[in-house]
């Protein structure tokens, strides 16, 4: 029985936001790779399959771990800058399929020796998703949730930059778009909000562990940038705003520039957790 959760794909959801990605989202813990390293004994050797890559994100920062990547991913557009990603950092083991996780039984992959879900875990079909995983895996392999996590350690003194102004920038979002938060054609909160660790424990994986890695106490922003973080969120996409939308690209600028004397801001995303699911083996 599908779970209450359980959504079938949306292509609206990141509409017009691939772009705005890699420029816009904090990136994970420079040690991520370190940690997973140690907590799974990577070598260098398997393969990673990185689902709802998304523009690439965790597939290019983990490659060095493994000997081959795929990215698995639906949206054309995030697959095209992943692409562009992959090939700027010099990732050339890597292959990207146009699919969503739920496809992943039918899509005749090799074994796996870890699946990585970048901030995308929520959006699939859970239970059904973790169970082809876990099949899809070596045995000993690992199925990684990566997030980030504000409260796993109290916030850094920051690099002197003032922080984005989150409050008066989700003000504006709701003058704009109405107050609910919506991702494509659904509402945010459809999603669920069952922790990870307790969707895993209901599957073949059963208990899940947490690693965290130290979160970047160094990333700014300028206004660009920060504009681009908020387009790249599925509540915000660009096509949500339809024609307002350059009424809100010029209404944020005016409020982030007034809120910087440096013309940047302190991003602070957390550290980065991993919740870390493994197959017996």
């Amino acid at each position: 029985m599908r779970q209450p959760w359980a959504v079938d794909y949306d292509p609206t959801q990141y509409l017009g936001s691939a772009r705005h990605y890699l420029a816009g989202r904090p990136p994970y813990s420079a040690e991520l790779g370190a940690v997973l390293a140690a907590e799974l004994g990577l070598d260098g050797t398997g393969r990673l399959l990185d689902v709802g890559s998304g523009p690439g994100v965790l597939a290019v920062q983990l490659a060095g771990l493994f000997e081959h990547v795929t990215a698995l991913e639906p949206d054309p557009e995030m697959l095209a800058v992943a692409r562009e990603h992959a090939a700027a950092s010099g990732v050339v083991a890597v292959d990207f399929v146009r699919a969503t996780a739920e496809d992943i039984p039918r899509l005749g992959l090799p074994p796996m020796r870890v699946a990585t879900f970048g901030q995308s875990f929520h959006r699939t079909d859970r239970i059904a998703v973790a169970e082809a995983v876990f099949s899809l895996l070596e045995p000993g392999g690992a199925m990684v949730l990566v997030v980030h996590d504000l409260d796993a350690s109290r916030a850094p003194a920051g690099p002197g930059h003032p922080p984005i102004p989150d409050e008066e920038v989700q003000a504006l979002i709701s003058r704009h778009l109405g107050p609910e938060r919506r991702s494509g054609q659904r509402p945010a909160s459809w999603f669920g909000s069952e922790r990870f660790e307790e969707t895993l424990a209901r599957t073949s994986f059963g208990a899940a562990t947490i690693v965290h890695a130290p979160g970047q106490p160094d990333i700014t922003r300028d206004v660009d940038g920060v504009i681009s973080g908020y387009l790249s969120m599925s509540y915000a996409a660009p096509h949500l705003f339809g024609d307002r939308l350059d009424a809100f690209v010029a209404e944020l600028r005016r409020l982030l520039e007034s809120r910087t004397a440096t013309g940047r801001f302190w991003d602070w995303p957390g550290d980065t957790a991993a919740i870390v699911a493994r197959k017996p083996g």
